[in-house]
């Protein structure tokens, strides 16, 4: 028996011009119906996702920031924030590598301090609360940090995940996208997000769903009974879990979940 399903977004869920097709919403609702609790589960912050999913927002439970806050009907379910100790050094470690962009994901905004482009264009369209501030270091303090999220001009895997890991031993570092890193507290992502929901409402391992492409799925991938990728996943991740489903152009997680509420998943 299914009791809970997490879909990443951006890359799995959503479309080719990362819009959430609509037909999602009828799916969850039936979803519902049955007593099963969907989950988007993104690097997206709450705000965005509450958003998107504002036709749906009282039966979905919001797994925002890779898994650093868990949110449902309004309540803090789970979070993790980085320590405000680390974070000082953790921007300036990032600033030192060339083309690489830092962002500030609060619990309620996220925060940038440049205007290069295209990384303020993609901040304010990632990111429904988001604010251009004379310096990240004076937000420090002001409210919980779920994660850092860097935009790397040349690429995540060739530029920043090649130094960061070494510079911040204390922190979690990951690629997110093929242009995106993110750093984290070590105990924030989604598979420990999932681990937290699956306690909180009793849910067992083998009735647990999960999709996603890239790396900063796999941990969520791996708690749960079945786990899927598109065919469009990265390459490593596509290997390491090995079921598939159509790329999220041919809206691959729609027709698994259509073969759910149908009895036909296998």
């Amino acid at each position: 028996m299914i009791r809970f399903i997490a879909s990443d977004l951006d890359g799995t869920l959503l479309d080719g011009e990362r819009n959430l097709p609509e037909e999602v919403f009828p799916l969850i609702s039936a979803l519902t119906a049955r007593g099963v609790l969907f989950a988007p589960a993104s690097g997206r912050q709450y705000s965005n996702l509450l958003k998107l999913f504002a036709p749906v927002k009282d039966d979905v439970l919001f797994l925002c920031e890779n898994g650093a806050l868990v949110r449902y009907r309004g309540k803090t379910l789970f979070l993790a924030p980085i320590k405000d100790r680390l974070l000082k050094g953790a921007l300036e470690e990032i600033r030192a590598i060339p083309h690489a962009h830092p962002l500030l994901c609060g619990t309620e905004c996220a925060y940038i301090d440049e205007d290069a482009e295209p990384f303020r264009t993609l901040s304010f369209e990632s990111y429904t609360n988001c604010v251009r501030v004379p310096r990240l270091e004076g937000v420090i303090g002001r409210e919980d940090i779920c994660k850092i999220a860097i935009y790397d001009d040349i690429s995540a895997a060739e530029n920043c995940i090649k130094v960061l890991p070494q510079k911040l031993k204390e922190l979690r570092t990951i690629i997110s996208g093929s242009a995106w890193c993110d750093v984290s507290a070590p105990e924030a992502n989604k598979g420990a997000a999932v681990r937290k929901v699956q306690q909180l409402f009793g849910f067992q391992r083998e009735e647990c769903i999960a999709f996603g492409d890239h790396m900063n799925d796999y941990e969520m991938l791996a708690e749960c009974g079945r786990a899927y990728v598109p065919e469009n996943a990265y390459p490593p991740l596509k290997k390491l879990i090995g079921r598939t489903v159509p790329s999220n152009t041919e809206g691959g997680v729609l027709i698994k979940l259509r073969e759910i509420l149908s009895g036909r998943e296998t």
